[in-house]
């Protein structure tokens, strides 16, 4: 098979930031000839060329999208970055609503969103939110999204989770399934996932009294970063709660925001 040109990485390259968003610097050429090399293989494939034409041609059977699964990264884990959690607790303790209505924006396998929804059953339980509350989990990959609606995982997966919450919130695989979890039932009730790119206008989803928009920012140039942080933040009710990677900084936006702690800001009234 032929390597990929440097012509055809940039076709690549200006393909997935005009339709998803994603900027890949130049020093990302071999990350994306080690993702979509396998592939081509697996159709038969012999060039990078014959590859872009299929996932721009008019009936691509959805291969673009599996394109998108391939050059995004989505390795994540149970209650990933606590001191997010802790304080997600302390502030809806403080307040105790009656009602609390969480977006994982980028919820990947859905490790944060059932993290969340631990989380939540937990504080239910003691009288600290209303029994009112649900999580809506949305990311651009159809394949993580059907990964997250089975709710299965590896043990190693949740090595952050409490063995008192492994017990109410997870079913041990046995025999086949053996290292395996599945999330409760009474947990995946609540929480809902749907496809969505960030990069595009959205649609009236909220208000959301919190929002995740965890580890994903690092995939977009800074303009492209500030839009979507905007957008999402549009979704989020004033004095309501915005979460980032805590190694992302400070998000440039329009919106107001009051800093709290690495990756964690309060929405403020504009």
């Amino acid at each position: 098979m032929a390597p990929l040109k440097d012509s055809t990485f940039q076709r690549f390259k200006a393909l997935m930031h005009e339709t998803v968003g994603l900027a890949f610097p130049d020093s990302k050429k071999p990350l994306i000839n080690a993702r979509l090399a396998p592939r081509l293989q697996q159709l038969g494939l012999r060039s990078f060329e014959s590859y872009y034409e299929l996932i721009t041609g008019p009936d691509d059977g959805g291969e673009f999208q599996m394109t998108v699964d391939l050059l995004t990264t989505n390795e994540t884990y149970f209650f990933r970055e606590p001191a997010h959690y802790e304080l997600l607790a302390k502030e809806l303790g403080r307040e105790r609503p009656r009602s609390v209505s969480v977006w994982s924006a980028a919820s990947s396998f859905g490790d944060e969103a059932y993290s969340t929804a631990m989380l939540l059953a937990d504080l239910k339980a003691q009288g600290q939110i209303g029994e009112d509350w649900q999580i809506l989990a949305t990311d651009i990959s159809d394949r993580v999204l059907r990964s997250a609606m089975r709710a299965v995982y590896p043990e190693e997966r949740l090595r952050q989770v409490s063995p008192d919450r492994r017990r109410r919130y997870c079913l041990r695989g046995v025999g086949p399934s053996e290292g395996l979890a599945q999330i409760h039932p009474k947990l995946q009730e609540r929480v809902r996932f749907g496809w969505l790119n960030l990069s595009k206008p959205i649609e009236e989803l909220g208000p959301f009294d919190v929002i995740f928009l965890r580890n994903v920012l690092i995939y977009f140039d800074a303009e492209t970063k500030s839009q979507v942080v905007d957008r999402v933040l549009s979704q989020l009710r004033p004095g309501g709660l915005f979460f980032i990677g805590t190694a992302e900084g400070r998000p440039v936006c329009e919106t107001p925001l009051q800093a709290l702690s690495h990756g964690a800001f309060r929405k403020l009234a504009s």
